[in-house]
């Protein structure tokens, strides 16, 4: 059960999302659903138009039940003072608060000489919190005049709360219970039974009265139909009558609900069309997809040859990226779309799969993305000289120190030129090693990018681009942001 106000805004802007959604998918929803949903949309919009921000409460009674004084009390206005002709129960009678409802009143039938504006007519704010209320006197359901019947069999099924009003003389009367009141179960909460007249009554005959009504209406099934006993000439319970007005005016009227209700019928039709749960592409995913790519064009074997020779005195060749197959490369591919796509209906994985890139084209611009990496060259100047000079202390610093044996003498600036060099050997070893690392990451990380980039721009884009376009209809049917379980294989 949703909490959300069912006002004019939230439906029209619901509306909007639901048109805007299907015009988004106009191959992925089939015509034989997307017809007769678009059909249904105009006829909700159509009643929209009507507004839904109005609650039509319409009197519905016998002749001499006293529908009209009970209208005039409830206004407070005396509408024959402003019509221009008496009201009678021969037409219908309308009076709005907070607007005039023109179209609402147009499309129920009443002319516009029987129509009045309560708000318009009064400067007085205790009548605000009626906003939107649509008062209607309806013609006499018994009347001989074949007309009046049927302007009241058009305006049961149209009116937000039925309100019957009925006196003490015919409270029982057949043409209501049988003709109406049996048929109306389903209405129990929009119905009020107004006891008028009560004041003809002894005050030992308004219980008797009362209890014959509700058990009347007991063998009617309408157990949970709320009477309230009224005059219209004393004012018994009119107040109390309002504010049950006020409590109705604030909750959505029936409009709104059959409107919302004719929505929820079209989102159901469509559901069968989309995944149950959310579907997106996975960051994770678009990293291990990238990562298979390197090893399939021999990056990674690079990047390693790289490390190695790089941290070597004397120059190693390096290995050279290769070409993927084109079959490692439909494999990647394949293994993308699965796991992208799963729990998407057939046809939305078709739109997924003829939206990205083919695997010969996935194989080729991985092939020049990897190729355009360049290799590092194997001479750095300053450790190279380094290495060379370091060598050369060393012998010099080994030679001397031999000779100054040799003649029986020990020469400690020998040893000083020895360890000096052994010191720039050191140093220049551990250079090529800090260099190796360094531009076999700085490589891989150049290899991982332009790969990321024919990932990005071979498959997430254009898959993110349909999987958005799907759950724009997933929300537009009002299918929860849920991910999906991923597919384990």
């Amino acid at each position: 059960m949703t909490d959300t106000v069912l006002d004019d805004q939230h439906l029209q802007e619901r509306l909007a999302r639901m048109r805007q959604a299907l015009d988004a998918c106009p191959t992925e929803v089939p015509a034989s659903l997307a017809i007769p949903a678009r059909t249904g949309m105009d006829e909700v919009a159509k009643r929209l138009a009507l507004g839904v921000d109005h609650t039509v409460v319409a009197f519905f009674g016998g002749t001499g039940s006293g529908k009209s004084s009970l209208f005039n009390a409830v206004t407070q206005l005396d509408f024959a003072d402003v019509g221009a002709r008496r009201p009678t129960t021969s037409r219908a009678a309308a009076c709005t608060w907070g607007d005039d409802a023109v179209a609402l009143l147009d499309f129920l039938g009443v002319n516009e000489d029987r129509r009045i504006r309560r708000d318009s007519l009064l400067d007085a704010t205790d009548q605000d919190d009626l906003e939107g209320l649509v008062l209607l006197d309806v013609p006499d359901y018994d009347s001989v005049t074949t007309a009046h019947a049927l302007q009241v069999d058009r305006l049961v099924p149209l009116a937000d709360i039925l309100v019957w009003v009925v006196d003490p003389q015919k409270y029982a009367d057949a043409a209501l219970h049988e003709g109406y009141l049996r048929g109306l179960g389903a209405r129990q909460e929009d119905m009020l039974i107004l006891v008028n007249q009560i004041d003809t009554l002894p005050a030992t005959g308004v219980n008797t009265l009362l209890a014959d009504v509700r058990e009347l209406l007991d063998a009617d099934g309408l157990r949970d139909v709320q009477v309230l006993p009224v005059s219209a000439v004393r004012g018994d319970n009119l107040g109390t009558f309002r504010t049950l007005l006020r409590e109705r005016v604030a909750r959505e009227s029936n409009a709104a609900r059959t409107a919302s209700a004719e929505m929820d019928a079209i989102a159901r039709r469509l559901r069968p069309t989309v995944a149950e749960r959310l579907v997106r592409v996975e960051p994770a995913l678009v990293a291990e997809t990238t990562t298979a790519l390197i090893q399939a064009s021999g990056a990674a074997a690079v990047e390693d040859s790289v490390r190695a020779a790089l941290a070597h005195a004397l120059p190693r060749s390096l290995a050279r990226p290769e070409p993927p197959s084109r079959a490692t490369v439909a494999s990647i591919q394949t293994t993308w779309l699965r796991r992208t796509t799963h729990g998407l209906p057939l046809v939305w994985l078709r739109s997924v799969e003829e939206s990205v890139i083919s695997p010969e084209a996935l194989a080729a611009q991985s092939t020049e993305a990897v190729g355009s990496v360049p290799l590092p060259g194997h001479r750095a100047p300053l450790i190279d000289l380094s290495w060379w000079g370091g060598i050369l202390l060393f012998v010099i610093g080994l030679v001397w120190g031999g000779i100054g044996l040799s003649q029986g003498t020990v020469e400690p600036a020998a040893a000083a030129v020895g360890l000096v060099g052994l010191l720039m050997l050191s140093w220049s070893a551990y250079q090529r090693q800090v260099r190796a690392r360094r531009e076999a990451t700085h490589y891989g990380e150049q290899v991982r990018s332009r790969l990321d980039t024919v990932v990005g721009r071979g498959l997430e884009a254009p898959a993110t681009e349909v999987l958005g376009r799907h759950r724009l209809l997933q929300s537009a049917l009002g299918l929860p942001e849920t991910p999906g379980p991923e597919d384990p294989r």
